[in-house]
Protein backbone atom coordinates (compact mmCIF):
# COMPACT_ATOMS: atom_id res chain seq x y z
CA UNK A 1 0.00 0.00 0.00
CA UNK A 2 1.52 3.43 -0.84
CA UNK A 3 0.09 6.51 0.90
CA UNK A 4 0.38 9.83 -0.43
CA UNK A 5 -0.66 12.90 0.98
CA UNK A 6 -1.12 15.86 -1.31
CA UNK A 7 -0.66 18.97 0.20
CA UNK A 8 0.44 22.47 -0.11
CA UNK A 9 0.27 25.06 2.50
CA UNK A 10 -1.01 27.50 0.33
CA UNK A 11 -4.55 27.61 -0.99
CA UNK A 12 -6.09 27.16 -4.57
CA UNK A 13 -3.39 25.33 -6.21
CA UNK A 14 -5.47 22.66 -7.59
CA UNK A 15 -4.95 20.07 -4.13
CA UNK A 16 -8.30 18.74 -3.69
CA UNK A 17 -8.77 18.89 -7.83
CA UNK A 18 -5.80 16.83 -7.62
CA UNK A 19 -6.17 14.44 -4.92
CA UNK A 20 -10.34 13.94 -6.96
CA UNK A 21 -8.58 12.79 -10.39
CA UNK A 22 -5.12 11.26 -9.48
CA UNK A 23 -8.02 8.91 -7.63
CA UNK A 24 -10.12 8.49 -10.75
CA UNK A 25 -7.45 8.30 -13.00
CA UNK A 26 -5.35 5.58 -10.62
CA UNK A 27 -8.94 3.69 -10.36
CA UNK A 28 -9.10 3.27 -13.98
CA UNK A 29 -5.76 1.91 -14.07
CA UNK A 30 -7.12 -0.81 -12.23
CA UNK A 31 -6.31 0.05 -8.83
CA UNK A 32 -7.74 -0.05 -5.57
CA UNK A 33 -7.74 3.37 -4.68
CA UNK A 34 -8.85 5.11 -1.24
CA UNK A 35 -9.09 9.04 -1.62
CA UNK A 36 -9.27 10.22 2.78
CA UNK A 37 -10.51 13.93 2.78
CA UNK A 38 -8.76 15.63 5.19
CA UNK A 39 -10.32 18.82 4.95
CA UNK A 40 -13.70 20.43 6.79
CA UNK A 41 -14.77 21.83 3.74
CA UNK A 42 -15.28 18.44 2.04
CA UNK A 43 -14.43 19.44 -0.91
CA UNK A 44 -13.09 16.16 -2.39
CA UNK A 45 -16.16 14.49 -0.97
CA UNK A 46 -18.49 16.20 -2.73
CA UNK A 47 -16.02 16.56 -5.73
CA UNK A 48 -16.42 12.71 -5.80
CA UNK A 49 -20.50 12.50 -5.97
CA UNK A 50 -20.94 12.15 -2.06
CA UNK A 51 -23.48 14.66 -0.36
CA UNK A 52 -22.85 15.91 3.06
CA UNK A 53 -26.20 13.49 4.31
CA UNK A 54 -24.46 10.86 3.01
CA UNK A 55 -21.08 11.17 4.45
CA UNK A 56 -21.84 9.88 8.21
CA UNK A 57 -19.77 8.84 9.70
CA UNK A 58 -16.51 10.29 8.21
CA UNK A 59 -12.94 10.78 8.85
CA UNK A 60 -14.02 12.39 11.97
CA UNK A 61 -15.39 9.88 13.69
CA UNK A 62 -12.35 7.69 12.24
CA UNK A 63 -9.71 10.28 14.09
CA UNK A 64 -11.91 9.67 17.33
CA UNK A 65 -11.56 6.26 17.36
CA UNK A 66 -15.57 5.74 17.14
CA UNK A 67 -15.68 3.75 13.86
CA UNK A 68 -12.64 1.95 11.97
CA UNK A 69 -11.54 2.75 8.24
CA UNK A 70 -14.09 0.45 6.74
CA UNK A 71 -16.99 0.72 8.63
CA UNK A 72 -16.51 4.67 7.30
CA UNK A 73 -15.19 4.04 3.34
CA UNK A 74 -18.13 4.77 0.81
CA UNK A 75 -17.95 3.79 -2.26
CA UNK A 76 -17.91 6.09 -5.54
CA UNK A 77 -19.18 5.75 -8.75
CA UNK A 78 -15.84 6.36 -10.50
CA UNK A 79 -13.96 3.08 -8.83
CA UNK A 80 -12.69 4.35 -5.75
CA UNK A 81 -13.63 4.72 -2.14
CA UNK A 82 -13.52 7.99 0.13
CA UNK A 83 -13.18 8.23 3.71
CA UNK A 84 -15.63 11.97 3.69
CA UNK A 85 -15.44 14.95 5.66
CA UNK A 86 -17.65 17.81 6.63
CA UNK A 87 -18.14 20.63 8.74
CA UNK A 88 -17.71 18.72 12.18
CA UNK A 89 -14.17 17.78 11.09
CA UNK A 90 -13.22 21.37 12.30
CA UNK A 91 -13.93 20.53 15.55
CA UNK A 92 -11.60 17.67 15.39
CA UNK A 93 -8.64 19.98 15.81
CA UNK A 94 -9.44 20.72 19.15
CA UNK A 95 -10.35 17.09 20.26
CA UNK A 96 -7.53 15.42 19.12
CA UNK A 97 -5.14 17.18 21.20
CA UNK A 98 -6.61 15.24 24.05
CA UNK A 99 -6.29 12.13 22.88
CA UNK A 100 -3.61 9.80 23.29
CA UNK A 101 -1.03 8.90 19.95
CA UNK A 102 -2.56 12.21 18.72
CA UNK A 103 -0.06 12.43 15.90
CA UNK A 104 -0.39 8.93 14.42
CA UNK A 105 -4.27 8.73 15.00
CA UNK A 106 -4.45 8.24 10.62
CA UNK A 107 -1.55 6.16 10.53
CA UNK A 108 -2.97 3.51 13.24
CA UNK A 109 -6.72 3.74 11.23
CA UNK A 110 -5.12 2.84 8.13
CA UNK A 111 -3.25 -0.27 9.69
CA UNK A 112 -3.97 -3.30 7.39
CA UNK A 113 -6.08 -1.09 4.81
CA UNK A 114 -6.85 -3.23 1.76
CA UNK A 115 -5.67 -0.83 -1.03
CA UNK A 116 -2.71 -0.35 -3.52
CA UNK A 117 -3.40 3.49 -2.62
CA UNK A 118 -4.05 5.84 -0.27
CA UNK A 119 -4.77 9.96 -1.37
CA UNK A 120 -5.26 12.11 1.51
CA UNK A 121 -6.14 15.40 0.71
CA UNK A 122 -4.57 17.33 3.05
CA UNK A 123 -6.47 20.66 3.91
CA UNK A 124 -4.15 24.01 3.45
CA UNK A 125 -2.46 24.65 6.70
CA UNK A 126 -0.47 23.72 8.77
CA UNK A 127 -2.29 21.89 11.72
CA UNK A 128 -3.26 18.53 14.05
CA UNK A 129 -5.25 17.24 10.81
CA UNK A 130 -2.31 18.05 8.49
CA UNK A 131 0.20 16.43 10.42
CA UNK A 132 -2.02 13.29 10.79
CA UNK A 133 -1.76 13.23 6.89
CA UNK A 134 1.83 13.64 7.16
CA UNK A 135 2.27 11.06 9.84
CA UNK A 136 0.51 8.44 7.74
CA UNK A 137 1.75 9.29 4.18
CA UNK A 138 4.85 7.29 2.81
CA UNK A 139 5.80 10.85 0.40
CA UNK A 140 4.12 13.82 -0.56
CA UNK A 141 2.75 15.07 -3.47
CA UNK A 142 2.79 18.40 -3.87
CA UNK A 143 0.34 21.00 -6.64
CA UNK A 144 1.63 23.95 -7.20
CA UNK A 145 1.06 27.02 -9.58
CA UNK A 146 4.09 27.87 -11.75
CA UNK A 147 4.13 31.69 -9.73
CA UNK A 148 6.47 34.19 -7.60
CA UNK A 149 4.53 33.16 -4.38
CA UNK A 150 4.62 29.70 -4.99
CA UNK A 151 8.59 29.12 -4.82
CA UNK A 152 8.37 31.55 -1.10
CA UNK A 153 5.48 28.49 0.50
CA UNK A 154 6.91 25.78 -1.21
CA UNK A 155 10.39 26.77 0.61
CA UNK A 156 8.11 26.89 3.98
CA UNK A 157 6.52 23.62 2.70
CA UNK A 158 9.94 21.61 2.93
CA UNK A 159 11.31 23.08 6.25
CA UNK A 160 7.79 21.34 7.65
CA UNK A 161 8.37 17.91 6.28
CA UNK A 162 11.71 18.17 7.54
CA UNK A 163 10.53 18.48 11.26
CA UNK A 164 7.84 16.06 10.66
CA UNK A 165 10.57 13.69 9.01
CA UNK A 166 12.94 14.51 12.39
CA UNK A 167 10.17 13.68 14.78
CA UNK A 168 7.73 11.94 13.25
CA UNK A 169 7.84 10.27 10.19
CA UNK A 170 11.12 9.30 9.22
CA UNK A 171 9.89 7.45 5.53
CA UNK A 172 8.38 10.64 4.58
CA UNK A 173 9.42 12.27 1.24
CA UNK A 174 8.86 14.46 -1.51
CA UNK A 175 6.69 11.88 -4.10
CA UNK A 176 6.94 14.69 -7.03
CA UNK A 177 5.58 18.35 -7.67
CA UNK A 178 2.96 18.94 -9.81
CA UNK A 179 2.44 21.82 -11.91
CA UNK A 180 -1.08 22.88 -11.90
CA UNK A 181 -3.29 25.41 -13.90
CA UNK A 182 -0.05 25.84 -15.95
CA UNK A 183 0.02 28.56 -18.77
CA UNK A 184 2.99 28.03 -21.18
CA UNK A 185 2.42 31.47 -22.76
CA UNK A 186 3.17 33.15 -19.19
CA UNK A 187 6.94 34.04 -19.51
CA UNK A 188 6.83 34.28 -15.69
CA UNK A 189 5.58 30.63 -15.66
CA UNK A 190 8.29 29.03 -17.70
CA UNK A 191 10.78 30.72 -15.31
CA UNK A 192 9.16 29.25 -12.44
CA UNK A 193 8.94 26.12 -13.86
CA UNK A 194 12.43 25.96 -14.76
CA UNK A 195 13.49 26.84 -11.59
CA UNK A 196 11.58 24.31 -9.96
CA UNK A 197 13.13 21.63 -12.46
CA UNK A 198 17.09 23.24 -11.85
CA UNK A 199 16.33 22.88 -7.75
CA UNK A 200 14.49 19.89 -7.47
CA UNK A 201 15.19 17.60 -10.96
CA UNK A 202 13.38 14.28 -11.19
CA UNK A 203 10.98 15.18 -8.01
CA UNK A 204 9.35 17.38 -10.75
CA UNK A 205 6.44 15.24 -12.34
CA UNK A 206 6.87 15.72 -16.52
CA UNK A 207 3.21 15.98 -16.61
CA UNK A 208 1.87 19.14 -16.16
CA UNK A 209 -1.77 20.30 -15.58
CA UNK A 210 -2.95 22.69 -18.03
CA UNK A 211 -5.70 25.74 -16.84
CA UNK A 212 -8.59 23.97 -18.35
CA UNK A 213 -12.50 25.45 -18.07
CA UNK A 214 -13.60 21.30 -18.07
CA UNK A 215 -11.71 20.64 -14.81
CA UNK A 216 -12.75 23.68 -13.15
CA UNK A 217 -16.92 22.24 -14.31
CA UNK A 218 -16.33 18.66 -13.28
CA UNK A 219 -16.75 18.99 -9.16
CA UNK A 220 -19.93 21.20 -9.64
CA UNK A 221 -21.08 17.93 -11.18
CA UNK A 222 -20.24 15.87 -8.34
CA UNK A 223 -17.67 14.02 -10.70
CA UNK A 224 -14.00 13.92 -11.25
CA UNK A 225 -13.25 15.24 -14.88
CA UNK A 226 -12.55 11.46 -16.57
CA UNK A 227 -16.35 10.65 -16.04
CA UNK A 228 -17.03 14.48 -16.87
CA UNK A 229 -14.95 15.09 -20.34
CA UNK A 230 -12.65 12.08 -20.71
CA UNK A 231 -11.65 14.04 -24.12
CA UNK A 232 -10.33 16.99 -22.08
CA UNK A 233 -6.53 17.83 -22.00
CA UNK A 234 -7.48 17.71 -17.68
CA UNK A 235 -9.09 14.43 -18.16
CA UNK A 236 -5.77 13.37 -20.54
CA UNK A 237 -3.22 15.72 -17.70
CA UNK A 238 -4.24 12.95 -14.84
CA UNK A 239 -4.14 9.98 -16.43
CA UNK A 240 -0.78 10.76 -17.43
CA UNK A 241 -0.08 11.54 -14.08
CA UNK A 242 -1.17 8.48 -12.85
CA UNK A 243 0.66 6.45 -15.76
CA UNK A 244 3.87 8.74 -14.74
CA UNK A 245 3.59 7.81 -11.15
CA UNK A 246 2.71 3.87 -11.16
CA UNK A 247 5.78 4.11 -14.13
CA UNK A 248 7.86 5.67 -11.52
CA UNK A 249 6.96 2.65 -8.99
CA UNK A 250 7.83 -0.20 -11.52
CA UNK A 251 11.45 1.48 -11.26
CA UNK A 252 11.79 1.70 -7.53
Amino acid sequence: MKVLAITNQKGGVGKTTTAVNLAASLAQEGRQVLLIDLDPQGNATTGAGITKKEALPTVYQVLLGQVSLAEAALPTDFGFAVLPANRELAGAEVEIIELERREFRLRDALKDAPYDFVLIDCPPALNMLTVNGLVAADSVVIPMQCEYYALEGLSDLVETLKKIRAHLNPRLEIEGLLRTMYNPQSTLTQQVSSELERHFGNKVYHTIVPRNVRLAEAPSYGKPVLAFDKSSRGAQAYVALAQEILGREVLA
